[in-house]
């Protein structure tokens, strides 16, 4: 299963809800949805006060599953995995709890709209993150890494599809803490528990307050970033380049 949701016996009100897709957790168009419709679950569950963000594997996210869009000999795998990010990314920022991301290895592509839309990231000392969009024939996302980094930072970062570290994005001050991989489920529970100790009531009105003061409507600018994809798409050129993808040297 993609999929699944826990609660940890010792972290009252935490729900913990984990994807795991191997082989590097690039997901397919249903599991966007599915991933979506967890988190929301979890933000309605009035026993739940803070939801945390998981994932199977050697890597958090590598991003969409770029092989199922080349099967596709038509526009529809597109168009449902760009709906099923914009569902999931909204799905996270939505979420009527906090959402603390607990990122190991890779946080690539969609892994970065995830993240970015959290409410507070772990992240392991071997995480990495980035959005190599221009090199899988997409655009995406930066409203998301702008979360993450500054912006000039952001878009060298998108030009050259190059990754930060998580010990870089600590001293960006968008990474609460990095730790040992083998301690991240421990620190991402346990600021979570931390979170979940104040009361419900107060931290859903709290999550609403903040994302109601946010200068950038993530939703609308995300959806306005896909549509250079269905244009790049209609050109040839997205195909012709993620045509490339899993053939580099």
């Amino acid at each position: 299963m993609t999929v699944s949701t826990a609660y940890p016996a010792d972290a009252e009100g935490v729900c913990v809800v984990t994807v795991d897709h191997p082989p590097v957790n690039a997901l397919p168009v249903q599991s966007w949805y599915d991933l979506a419709d967890a988190v929301r679950a979890a933000g309605r569950d009035p026993e739940v006060r803070c939801v945390v963000l998981a994932a199977a594997g050697r890597g958090f996210n590598a991003g969409v599953d770029i092989k199922e869009l080349q099967r596709d000999p038509g526009n529809a795998a597109l168009i449902g995995v760009n709906r099923g990010c914009a569902e999931a990314f909204e799905a996270v920022y939505a979420c009527e709890v906090p959402v603390v991301a607990a990122v190991q290895g890779f946080c690539l592509g969609g892994g970065i709209g995830l993240v970015g839309n959290a409410d507070a990231i772990v992240a392991s000392e071997d995480a990495v993150f980035g959005l190599p969009e221009l090199d899988r024939g997409a655009l995406g996302a930066a409203t998301h890494l702008a979360r993450l980094v500054p912006q000039h930072l952001m878009r060298t970062l998108y030009y050259t599809s190059r990754t930060v570290s998580a010990a870089e994005l600590l001293a960006h001050g968008s990474v609460w803490r990095v730790v040992p991989p083998e301690e991240l489920p421990h620190a991402a529970s346990e600021l979570a528990a931390e979170i979940a100790r104040k009361d419900g009531h107060l931290l859903r009105l709290a999550k609403a307050a903040l994302n109601g003061i946010d200068p950038v409507d993530v939703r609308r600018s995300y959806r306005f970033e896909q549509g250079f994809t269905f244009e790049a798409s209609l050109a040839g050129t997205a195909g012709r380049v993620r045509s490339t993808f899993g053939k580099e040297a």
